[in-house]
């Protein structure tokens, strides 16, 4: 199966570090049926911060503000597919060797599936990113399969 890669815009709020927050920060978007892709949630000492996406419509943004998330200033590019051994290096070297800085990235694999979030230092350099991204899990997909293909006799 082919990968899909995508841009999508992170909303970021910061909280104050303790039992429940993640959750009262949740409350409305859940209440209100948005339908999440991506949350994170990680400590910054007293504080904590917590990414979503996505976050689409008028409804959905006025929601998110009300629930002190703003539309994060770093680009980022959602990956998905099917998962096979190296393809996260494969990715980041693609991305490293074309001079394109990583602010982060997040992946994870459940079953046989990966779902990455990268982000980038500019919309620019997500742009740039995206066709790599594909290329390389087309030319890894086209050397796995060539290298089970028997050598060809004289």
């Amino acid at each position: 199966m082919a990968i899909s890669v995508r841009k999508t815009s992170l909303w970021r709020g910061e909280v104050d570090n303790r039992p429940g927050s993640l959750a009262r920060t949740l409350q409305p978007l859940a209440d209100a049926g948005t339908d999440l892709e991506i949350s994170m949630a990680y400590s910054m000492g007293n504080k904590a911060a917590i990414e979503v996406a996505p976050i689409t419509g008028k409804r959905a943004s006025a929601t998110a503000e009300k629930a002190g998330l703003a539309e994060s200033r770093v680009p980022a590019v959602v990956v998905t597919g099917d998962n096979r051994p190296g393809l996260g290096h494969t990715f980041a070297r693609a991305i490293g060797e074309a001079g394109i800085n990583m602010n982060y990235l997040v992946a994870h694999v459940v079953g046989n599936r990966f779902s990455s979030v990268f982000g980038f230092d500019s919309e620019a350099d997500a742009d740039r990113a995206i066709p790599l991204i594909k290329t390389a899990a087309t030319a890894r997909r086209a050397k796995r399969a060539s290298a089970r293909m028997p050598a060809a006799r004289a």
